[in-house]
């Protein structure tokens, strides 16, 4: 065994893989515990032919959710890996607060299988200068980074700019969160008859995602798909 195998089994003897959920050692990087995992509520169809909100039975393939037919959305879709909760919020917090970037991966690797086959340019949802300052990174930056090892899929991280300082929305009620986000962004570059996939964390009211979808199709892009870690269902946002 040489030296470079020595370091590794020491290092991983020291530093042992844990779950991204509860901080239990795992088997392997990116793996979650059987509780943590078992927690989890994974999306995927049946959902909105719309939204990709999540139904409960099988409507057909063109069922629309009644927010969609009452309110049509701009994007393509809104698709998740999870659905947020504790284990979902707990992984998003840690990346995006505590400096656990190695969990973009993780939650690339799950979502990558609602990727659109026809997908041609991933673009991340921007921060403001002074808050991408203030933390050091762009978490949806780092997934996008991660989704195209998974999926080929380029990425285009200064495609849309964040160019007004926006508060936080959580409290906000859905008029006030589309006021906050109006004009907030811009495309750095015409984008003409793509389909952009736009990255996130998490998905909630979708305020800040209908603002980026304005801002994409605008500037050419034939259809965006939004997508994400974790999706709001219901009151999961509580």
């Amino acid at each position: 065994m040489g030296v470079r195998e020595v370091l590794a089994d020491t290092l991983a003897l020291a530093l042992p893989p844990r779950c991204p959920g509860c901080g239990a050692v795992v088997r392997g990087d990116h793996r979650f515990c059987v509780d943590c995992w078992g927690s989890l509520n994974f999306l995927g169809p049946p959902w909105c032919a719309t939204c990709s909100a999540p139904f409960a039975i099988d409507r057909g393939p063109d069922a629309q959710c009644g927010a969609c037919l009452e309110h049509p959305p701009r994007h393509a879709g809104a698709r998740a890996a999870v659905a947020y909760g504790p284990v979902a919020r707990t992984l998003a917090l840690r990346l995006k607060y505590g400096g656990r970037l190695a969990f973009a991966t993780t939650a690339a690797r799950l979502m990558a299988r609602h990727m659109p086959g026809d997908a041609d340019v991933m673009v991340p949802v921007p921060l403001h200068r002074w808050r991408l300052w203030g933390r050091g990174f762009n978490q949806a930056v780092l997934i996008a980074n991660a989704l195209v090892r998974e999926t080929g899929v380029p990425h285009d991280p200064l495609a849309l700019r964040r160019g007004k300082r926006t508060p936080a929305l959580r409290g906000m009620n859905a008029r006030q969160r589309r006021t906050a986000v109006s004009g907030a962004f811009t495309v750095a570059r015409r984008l003409d008859s793509a389909h952009v996939v736009l990255i996130d964390d998490v998905y909630t009211s979708g305020a800040t995602a209908d603002a980026c979808t304005r801002a994409l199709l605008k500037a050419g892009a034939a259809k965006v798909t939004i997508l994400c870690w974790a999706r709001v269902v219901g009151d999961s946002f509580d």
